[in-house]
């Protein structure tokens, strides 16, 4: 007698799933999701804008407070941004970076940054700034580290509230302009670049 194979299907869960997953999670400050193995469902059809906006089935979600509960379940693994709870994975769709920081303030020695959802950080070893550059038009993009693998690009208005504050230094051998914190230095441009 044949025995009757049965597949099971894996459904992709919804957004209203993954945020109730979420919430059960959560037992204050951020999740351990870097030690979570859930089994991957797929891709969700949500994606972050390069400015921060999250959307869902292509509409924004309007919910600060669900924006913020998402991001605190996001992990980078590879390549790949996923919303990951202890019984799911799903993939999700980053146009650039993640997050966005809007301010920053000094704080003794130190730029204290804040993202779009709520997070802050400190440059410096834990929270490097770096500034890549579009090879065709040179146009500069920086951002900062939040957390594991999960960076924020710098809005425009901090950027340039960045540069008033450059200053220029030796950095490997090449004098360079950028900004310091937390003793560190950040490079953003060549120096020579400037004249």
């Amino acid at each position: 007698m044949a025995k009757r194979m049965t597949t099971q299907k894996i459904v992709t869960p919804s957004a209203e799933s993954i945020a109730s997953s979420a919430r059960a999670a959560q037992k204050g400050g951020l999740p351990p999701v870097h030690l979570w193995n859930p089994p991957d469902c797929g891709d969700i059809d949500m994606r972050i804008a390069r400015d921060g906006t999250w959307f869902y089935m292509g509409t924004p979600i309007g919910r600060a407070e669900l924006v913020k509960l998402f991001s605190t379940i996001l992990r980078k693994d590879g390549d790949d941004y996923v919303l990951v709870t202890p019984v799911e994975k799903v993939g999700i769709t980053v146009d650039d970076a993640p997050f966005v920081a809007v301010d920053f303030n000094r704080r003794g020695d130190g730029l204290e940054f804040e993202t779009n959802v709520g997070e802050k950080m400190v440059a410096g070893p834990d929270h490097p700034i770096r500034v890549v550059r579009d090879p065709e038009t040179g146009e500069p993009s920086p951002y900062v580290l939040v957390r594991a693998n999960l960076e924020a690009l710098i809005d425009r208005k901090s950027f340039y509230r960045l540069v008033d504050i450059g200053e220029r230094a030796d950095y490997d051998g090449v004098v360079w302009f950028g900004v310091r914190s937390l003793g560190m230095f950040f490079p953003i441009i060549p120096a020579a670049e400037l004249e």
